[in-house]
């Protein structure tokens, strides 16, 4: 058989975007993780705040909201922004030791006097739960993912729901973080995609993502993908989340729905996702350590 909805590059395509909803998606990808966990057993995800980041605080007030709906156990660890690099380091280590916490999340940005990295560091890639730590990051750079940051499966998810074409398609992605971009571009590229990714040196960046099938915008700047720079008929993938005088934009610019195929809403589209997908790595997180397997390749 060939790739889901191949035959869709013959059919005439929409001038106005057909809505990608997250909403969704994200509530069915939750019942199943329900479901998985009233079979499997008890499953405990810590997460770690440094700080009083108002958007950190509301972030993690939404992932215990959504752990405790689908019986996932929660532990929050709110320190105060003076907390020290060693102090936070000896809360992960204790964490990484504690048979009860299935998943670690380390809420990001970290105050600036505390190395990020030697933090993720820290974290036992089988907790993992975001796939931050490089022993992750390296799995998916050689094709055998194992716990994989939340946003970009989202992406995936999204795309596979609306049965949008990837093997052979040409992907664009916009922005080269750590967290989104370069794991999008990855899993894109093991979807046998053409993969391209945009960042702030980009020359003439609209001649580029007006090449896309697929286009994965994730700078974290309002508007900064036009109508002029989509192709007609691509699926516009918008992880942007930006707070503006006029309210939650996202990276696209909302003309891009008259000229897009399909295209993920701000909110409502890949937000949702991200959650629901955290839900699903803490569980497969749980099924690795729980079952005593090695990760995939390790």
């Amino acid at each position: 058989m060939g790739e889901p909805g191949a035959n869709r590059r013959d059919k005439v395509i929409p001038m106005t975007a057909t809505v990608m909803d997250g909403k969704a998606l994200a509530a069915r990808v939750r019942a199943e993780v329900a479901e998985e966990l009233a079979a499997f057993g008890p499953v405990g995800l810590a997460t770690v705040l440094v700080g009083e980041d108002p958007a950190s605080e509301i972030y993690i007030r939404m992932k215990h909201k959504a752990a405790g709906e689908v019986g996932i156990t929660a532990q929050d660890h709110h320190l105060p922004a003076e907390t020290s690099e060693d102090e936070l380091l000896a809360l992960v280590e204790r964490l990484n030791g504690d048979d009860s916490v299935d998943g670690i999340l380390v809420q990001l940005p970290l105050p600036d006097h505390i190395d990020e990295e030697r933090v993720l560091r820290t974290v036992d890639p089988i907790k993992d739960v975001d796939g931050f730590h490089p022993f992750n990051a390296g799995q998916l750079y050689l094709d055998r993912p194992t716990l994989v940051p939340a946003t970009p499966t989202g992406v995936i998810a999204l795309l596979d729901e609306y049965e949008i074409p990837l093997q052979g398609a040409r992907a664009v992605v916009v922005g080269r973080s750590a967290i989104v971009g370069k794991p999008a571009a990855m899993l894109l590229l093991a979807r046998n995609a053409t993969v391209t990714i945009c960042h702030s040196r980009t020359a003439d960046l609209g001649a580029v993502t007006r090449e896309a099938d697929v286009l994965v915008a994730a700078v974290g700047r309002a508007g900064v993908i036009t109508a002029d720079m989509v192709k007609p008929g691509a699926a516009v993938i918008d992880v942007g989340i930006n707070r503006t005088e006029d309210g939650m934009r996202g990276d696209v610019d909302p003309s891009v729905a008259d000229v897009a195929g399909f295209l993920t809403p701000v909110p409502g589209g890949v937000g949702p996702m991200t959650i629901a997908m955290l839900l699903k790595s803490t569980l497969r997180a749980a099924r690795f350590r729980r079952n005593g397997l090695a990760f995939p390749g390790a």
